[in-house]
């Protein structure tokens, strides 16, 4: 009877442990990132007008968090407990709310980050598709920047296989658009956080010269100090690159820093806080044509920390913004306040002139 028994379990033994090692085979087997310098074919659904100097236009940036940042929503990798969004209406609810709150603004320019399709965390809606119909008028340009294989993790609701990107969209037609691969970990960190990159999208401007757009979304999982600054350090390289040509620049999107250098206080009671991705924005890195749009009238947070339900009094913090090239004159720059009804981030509104 014991030798019965310990077979039986030797059996299951056997049986979890080649589960284990064919899953952990598949996902060493499945992993790749797309190539560097990539061309993306930009929609041209907007106007064939060229930008002009010294008009004032609007460009608004906007993490989605998959659709899935309700108020009441927790993260498996933030602390919380959830993996996978409420419900596809959910989801629905979610991404049409922030392309609501975006037209509010009537952006020239709208840059948006986690854009979910074919996922398993956001039940395979594509969200890029409802973004493109709701702004039909504006040309556009997609990067994937996040894909993964299936994650059997947590054991409770695996949260799966994830495809997600960066949707650039310009009421002026895009004339071209590039994807640029951001350095990350190669360490086992590098399976949390595949493909990251930036998208550079162009627009003609009267007398030959182009507005260049980067929609960032730089990696906050998986990061170092290193990655961080050589991610930093590619981005304000490319910019320069423009700048040196003559063109203007316009970067936004999710930084993953403390954009101000200390909103992690300011926000948090005075609060030595450090959830380890929330480092200071590296101002000492910037060249010094490149300007970070920080003038806030209000000091709004753009982003919580999705461990807990959000309540006000949570920790916050303002990790998405702008950086403009100094040809291009800051009118303003707004935090938008939306309590995350819809996604762990708030929205940011810069109206800017070309010099």
């Amino acid at each position: 009877m014991v030798k019965k028994a310990l077979k039986g379990f030797l059996c299951v033994l056997l049986a979890l442990v080649l589960a284990v090692g064919g899953y952990v085979v598949y996902v060493l087997a499945s992993y790749s990132r797309l190539d560097d310098n990539i061309e993306i074919e930009p929609i041209k659904s907007g106007s064939d007008e060229k930008l002009e100097l010294g008009k004032e236009y609007t460009a608004l940036i906007q993490n989605l968090g998959f659709g899935a940042y309700t108020q009441d929503f927790t993260f498996f990798m933030d602390g919380g407990t959830q993996s996978w969004a409420e419900s596809e209406e959910s989801v629905k609810n979610c991404i049409n709310n922030a392309a609501f709150e975006a037209e509010k603004h009537d952006p020239d320019f709208i840059l948006f980050q986690e854009v979910d399709f074919d996922s398993t965390r956001s039940y395979h809606i594509n969200q890029r598709e409802i973004l493109e119909k709701r702004f039909a008028f504006y040309s556009s340009a997609f990067a994937v920047n996040y894909h993964s294989s299936f994650l059997a993790y947590p054991f409770t609701q695996p949260h799966g296989a994830s495809n997600s990107g960066i949707l650039t969209l310009s009421r002026y037609n895009i004339t071209a658009s590039l994807r640029r691969s951001l350095p990350i970990s190669e360490s086992f960190s590098k399976f949390l956080d595949l493909d990251r990159c930036y998208s550079i999208s162009r627009v003609p401007v009267d007398g030959g010269k182009e507005l260049v757009i980067f929609n960032v979304h730089l990696s906050a999982y998986g990061g170092s100090d290193e990655i961080r600054t050589a991610q930093m350090t590619m981005l304000f390289e490319d910019m320069k690159k423009e700048y040196d040509k003559g063109n203007y620049c316009v970067c936004g999107g999710d930084f993953n820093h403390d954009f101000t250098g200390d909103s992690t206080q300011k926000l948090n009671g005075g609060q030595e806080v450090d959830f380890g991705w929330a480092q200071p924005f590296p101002i000492v890195l910037l060249p010094d044509c490149i300007i970070r749009c920080d003038g806030y009238t209000q000091l709004v947070p753009t982003c919580r920390n999705c461990d807990i339900p959000y309540k006000p009094g949570n920790f916050t913090i303002i990790v998405d913004g702008f950086l403009v090239t100094d040809n291009v004159e800051v009118v303003s720059t707004e935090n938008i306040s939306t309590e995350f009804v819809y996604s762990d981030h708030n929205p940011v509104v810069l109206k800017f002139k070309l010099k």
